[in-house]
C-alpha cells in the first residue's frame, strides 16, 4: 500500500464538543453553553477534530473544547451500543466528506 493510498482511507469519528456562548449562536437565552454531539469524517481523529472546530466557528457558536470517542469499531470495543439512526449519520458524515451534529444539548445554570 503506497502512501497516497493509505491517507485517502476517511474515517467517521463520534466527537462530543462544549460550546461556549456568542452572539449570534442561536442558543436559548439563558443557556450558558451547549454540548454537541458530532460525527465528523476524517482521515485521523485530529482532522476530524479540526473540521468540526472550523465548521462549528462558521455556524456562530464557540467551540471550548472537544472530547474523542473514536471510530464505531472502537466505541463497540468499548461496549458502547450504536443504533441504527446513529449508523445511518455516520454513514451520511463518511459520504458527505461531512461534519453532521446529531444532538444538542444545551446547558443552563451555573456549570
Amino acid at each position: 500500500m503506497d502512501k497516497k493510498e493509505k491517507k485517502s482511507r476517511q474515517q467517521v469519528f463520534t466527537l462530543v464538543v462544549e460550546v461556549g456562548r456568542k452572539a449570534g449562536d442561536g442558543l436559548p437565552d439563558e443557556a450558558t453553553g451547549a454540548g454537541l454531539m458530532c460525527f465528523a469524517s476524517g482521515i485521523d481523529e485530529a482532522e476530524a477534530v479540526r473540521e468540526t472546530v472550523a465548521v462549528l466557528k462558521q455556524a456562530d457558536l464557540a467551540p471550548l473544547d472537544v472530547t474523542g470517542y473514536g471510530t464505531a469499531a472502537e466505541r463497540e470495543a468499548a461496549g458502547h451500543e450504536i443504533g441504527d439512526e446513529e449508523r445511518g449519520l455516520m454513514a451520511r458524515a463518511l459520504e458527505e466528506n461531512a461534519v453532521i451534529v446529531a444532538q444538542m444539548t444545551p446547558y443552563f445554570g451555573e456549570e
